[in-house]
């Protein structure tokens, strides 16, 4: 039923495994075969196979949760504002998804596409030995089973595989096999000793507990304040950072050695990967932030220059004058006297007593607005100064 996915990888894990045997039988595949170190890299290799495919939609789906971080408060205020109303609440959230052009299922795409291959790597590895009765087995004689092609793998793949040893430990057996499973290896390399699969099994369990704690904790860490105070967030992140390492220590006497492998190599390539790609988005941030910092100042007008003058329309600097001339006496009970003086000082000057005349005359049209403002102002003083303006101005002509 799930052949479309057995045999991708069977074929993926073929390839591998004849690479590497060429590699440790110098050349001589049939040396090289047998060697659990061969078929235990062919195993990791088959993993980074999977994570060099997965790379773009990994990265897609960093940017995609930061994206949602993001807009946490915008989902929120949609939530409370829609929440009597699921149909709208759900037009509104496409419409922002839409908006800023992310999909919250590129979030998921990378797990979910390792569950399939997760899956085809533990149906294959187990088919290589079809002797027990369990879920998924056969319950084939040892002599049958190693006489039966796996998929890709022809009868002589399956005899290699059962007698390729990691220490004493066959790879496709877990510490919890039943003794039927492990008398199919008597022929290929002896029964092997549960005391050397825990040597081997026990280690990797505890690697890969490591291994998926700190891959937690490292993108927990990335978390926004927002998000990590989401109550959803948080439960989530507490299984993330124990459950989870716990459960692959729990679980690891029932999986094959060869699963283990799968395990502990997926956890390093995805701690890599993890700073890799979060270290290049930093950069990309920190180059934008430099970038409006450029622009900004370039914009800015440089030390020293004067601000380029604006044009006025005409009228505006006798009405600034008159508006000057009507608020000084606002400012100081004396504008008049000053008007006056000023008056004085154009009179003694002047060549002739029309424009000192015309000056005067200036000067009373500004004492009376003057003295109109002191008046609506309701300051007395002002008014007896612009009298006693006048007055001066009378004796002096």
């Amino acid at each position: 039923m799930l052949d479309f996915i057995y045999y991708p990888v069977s074929w993926i894990l073929w390839f591998w495994h004849r690479v590497f045997g060429y590699v440790f039988g110098l050349g001589d595949f049939d040396k090289g075969a047998s060697s659990g170190f061969a078929w235990a890299l062919a195993v990791v290799f088959l993993v980074f196979t999977l994570r060099i495919v997965l790379y773009k939609p990994f990265v897609k789906q960093v940017r995609t949760q930061r994206q949602m971080q993001e807009l946490q408060p915008q989902i929120k205020e949609l939530q409370r504002k829609y929440k009597n109303d699921r149909q709208k609440m759900a037009v509104e959230m496409q419409k922002l998804q839409k908006d800023h052009g992310f999909n919250p299922l590129m979030g998921c795409l990378p797990v979910l596409a390792q569950v399939p291959v997760f899956i085809g790597l533990f149906h294959v590895l187990r088919s290589f030995n079809r002797t027990g009765t369990g879920i998924g087995q056969l319950g084939m004689s040892p002599e049958l089973n190693a006489q039966t092609p796996n998929y890709v793998f022809n009868a002589d793949d399956v005899q290699s595989f059962l007698s390729a040893r990691i220490f004493g430990a066959p790879i496709s057996a877990a510490i919890t096999s039943p003794k039927e499973t492990l008398d199919a290896f008597a022929s290929y390399g002896g029964i092997p000793s549960v005391a050397n699969m825990v040597a081997v099994a026990v280690p990797l369990m505890i690697i890969a507990g490591v291994a998926t704690h700190f891959n937690a904790r490292a993108s927990v860490a990335r978390q926004s304040a927002e998000a990590a105070a989401n109550p959803q967030a948080a439960l989530m992140n507490k299984l993330a950072l124990w459950v989870f390492p716990l459960g692959v220590v729990v679980g690891g006497p029932f999986l094959p050695i060869a699963v283990l492998l799968y395990w502990v190599s997926n956890n390093i390539w995805t701690y890599g990967q993890q700073h890799l790609v979060f270290g290049r988005m930093e950069k990309e941030e920190e180059q934008k932030k430099q970038e409006a910092v450029e622009r900004k100042a370039q914009n800015a007008p440089k030390p020293g220059a004067k601000p380029a003058a604006t044009k006025k329309k005409s009228g505006q600097p006798e009405k600034a004058a008159t508006t000057e001339a009507g608020a000084g006496p606002e400012a100081n009970g004396t504008g008049a006297d000053s008007d006056a003086d000023t008056v004085e000082d154009g009179t003694a000057k002047s060549d002739t007593a029309k424009s000192g005349t015309a000056k005067s005359g200036t000067a009373k049209s500004g004492a009376a607005k003057s003295g109109a403002s002191g008046k609506s102002a309701g300051s007395g003083n002002r008014k007896r100064s612009g009298n006693r303006g006048r007055a001066n101005q009378k004796k002096r002509r």
